[in-house]
C-alpha cells in the first residue's frame, strides 16, 4: 500500500495504419494493450503523448463537436454480448439511442430504421419488444453489431466479438461480419486471441507483446513464415485438425512480465527461447523483412 508504484505503459512506441476497406487482426497476450489501443482508436481514451490520425487528420486537433462527428465514424463492439446491453432497455431501444443522440427525429422514423437494421444483421423486426435475456448469445451479438451500424460508420473495432459465444455460432456471427463489409465498404480492426479466427476474418496482422507491436504481415505471409519468435510460439499453440497428427510445440517459460516494470532491451527476451545477448542489451525497432512483413526482432537481422 505504501510501497513505490511504477508507471504502466499500456500502449508505447506504437506507430500502425489501417487501410481503408481492411480488416486488420489483432493479437497477443490478455494485458498487452489490445484493448486500450482500441479505446483510443474509438476516442474514448486520450494517449499521453503521440497522436491518433483519421483519414490524415489528427484527431486530438478536433474540437469537442468535432470529436461528436468522429465518433459517429468509428464505432465499437464489445466482447460480452449480454454485459454490453441495458437489460431494461428492448432491443428497438438499444439500437435506436445513437439515434437519439446523432439524429434526433420522429420515433415513426427511427422505428422503421431499427427494423431495417435488425433485418441486415439476420434479426426479424416482430423481435423488436424484446428484452437482452430473452435473445440467444449470438442474437444479443447481433444487436451489438445493429447498434454499431446505426449512424453508418467508417470504423468498426470489434473487441473480442465471438469469444464469449458457441463455436456454431461463431462462425455465423464472422460469416455476418465479411457480408456486412462487402456491403457498406467497412474498415476493420479484429482484436481476438484465437488465432484461427484472425486467420478466417484478417486481411493483414499484428502481433501485440506489452504495448508494442513486434509482428505486422499481410495474413497469407505471417502464417506461412512467421519471423518474430513470440509469433512462432503463438503459431506453435494451434491444435491440428488431423487426429493423431502431432506438430512440434514451442515451450516458453514464466509469465508475461510486470508491465509497470518492463525487461530492457528486447521486452520478450526473458521468455524467448532464441534469446542472444543483444536482445538483453538493445531494443529491437520494427523493420520490413519482405513482402511487407514487419518484425521487431535481432534475429533477423
Amino acid at each position: 500500500m505504501f510501497g513505490r508504484r511504477g508507471m504502466v505503459k499500456a500502449v508505447r512506441d506504437l506507430e500502425i495504419n489501417i487501410r481503408r476497406g481492411e480488416t486488420l487482426g489483432l493479437v497477443g497476450e490478455s494485458g498487452c494493450g489490445k484493448s486500450t489501443l482500441g479505446r483510443m482508436l474509438a476516442g474514448l481514451e486520450m494517449p499521453s503523448a503521440g497522436t491518433v490520425c483519421f483519414e490524415g487528420k489528427s484527431i486530438h486537433d478536433w474540437r469537442e463537436n468535432q470529436l461528436t462527428a468522429y465518433r459517429r465514424q468509428v464505432q465499437l463492439i464489445f466482447q460480452d454480448p449480454y454485459a454490453s446491453l441495458n437489460p431494461r432497455r428492448t432491443a428497438a431501444d438499444t439500437i435506436a439511442e445513437p439515434f437519439l443522440l446523432h439524429e434526433p427525429g420522429d420515433s415513426r422514423s427511427r422505428k422503421d430504421k431499427v427494423a431495417r437494421l435488425m433485418e441486415i444483421v439476420g434479426l426479424a423486426p416482430e423481435q423488436m419488444a424484446r428484452y437482452p435475456h430473452e435473445f440467444s448469445g449470438g442474437q444479443r451479438q447481433r444487436i451489438g453489431i445493429a447498434r454499431a451500424l446505426a449512424l453508418q460508420p467508417k470504423l468498426l473495432i470489434a473487441d473480442e466479438p465471438v469469444s464469449a459465444l458457441d463455436v456454431s455460432i461463431q462462425s455465423q456471427i464472422l460469416n455476418l461480419f465479411s457480408d456486412l463489409q462487402q456491403k457498406f465498404g467497412l474498415t476493420y480492426l479484429f482484436i481476438s486471441h484465437n488465432l484461427s479466427v484472425i486467420r478466417y476474418i484478417s486481411d493483414r496482422v499484428a502481433v501485440m507483446y506489452l504495448g508494442k507491436i513486434v509482428d505486422l504481415a499481410p495474413k497469407e505471409e505471417f502464417f506461412h513464415r512467421p519471423l518474430h519468435p513470440y509469433t512462432r510460439v503463438l503459431l506453435s499453440s494451434i491444435p491440428l485438425p488431423q487426429p493423431g497428427r502431432r506438430k512440434e510445440r514451442i515451450i516458453i517459460k514464466g509469465d508475461l512480465p510486470n508491465p509497470a516494470s518492463i525487461p530492457g532491451g528486447c521486452a520478450f527476451h526473458p521468455r524467448c527461447p532464441f534469446s542472444m545477448d543483444v536482445c538483453r542489451e538493445l531494443e529491437p525497432q520494427l523493420l520490413e523483412r519482405g513482402g511487407e512483413h514487419f518484425t521487431a526482432c535481432h534475429l533477423q537481422g
